[in-house]
């Protein structure tokens, strides 16, 4: 689990729970550098790393430049762009009303990326509460969970610059 944060125009903090307890993470779109605490905020080792080191590379190959929703629903627009999308059906997602949609790209989209989204978007303000991924055989990729983000939180300035 990552507490995640982010402000425009890029800002990015991530506060993991599990794996790596303790870690943090703090990503400057000015400097386009991320720095790493991995035994936690100010402790000895910190690391300046840019965003493409494998360090910082998810198991899917995602970027923490990458990482925010709005890449998640560009793919998904892409995807949809040479493909198709369905309504499944009215849903609830953790106690929420949410619409459930079914996002499946054309069998020559690029190898290596996901060929299909489920995403289940909140009623009240389609923003997306969870979102799975799935490669051309169908297999799961990944598991997006964000049932729990809250929308236009003011951080502190110091939240993005420790």
């Amino acid at each position: 689990m990552i507490r995640y944060f982010y402000r425009k125009p890029g800002w990015v903090r991530m506060e993991f729970v599990t794996p790596h307890s303790g870690a943090v993470l703090v990503y400057s779109p000015d400097t386009q550098r991320a720095r790493l605490w991995p035994f936690g905020l100010h402790h000895w080792p910190t690391l300046d790393l840019s965003p493409d080191n494998p360090m910082l590379r998810g198991p899917q190959g995602h970027r923490v430049d990458r990482s925010d929703v709005g890449v998640l629903l560009a793919d998904v627009v892409a995807l949809r762009a040479r493909g198709r999308i369905a309504f499944v059906g009215d849903a609830r997602v953790a106690g929420r009303s949410a619409v459930e949609l079914e996002v499946v790209g054309a069998t020559d989209s690029p190898a290596g990326h996901a060929r299909r989204f489920r995403i289940w978007l909140a009623d009240d303000t389609l923003f997306p509460l969870r979102a799975d991924s799935f490669d051309a055989n169908g297999s799961l990729i990944e598991s997006v969970d964000m049932s729990d983000a809250q929308i236009d939180v003011p951080f502190p300035e110091r939240l993005f610059t420790p």
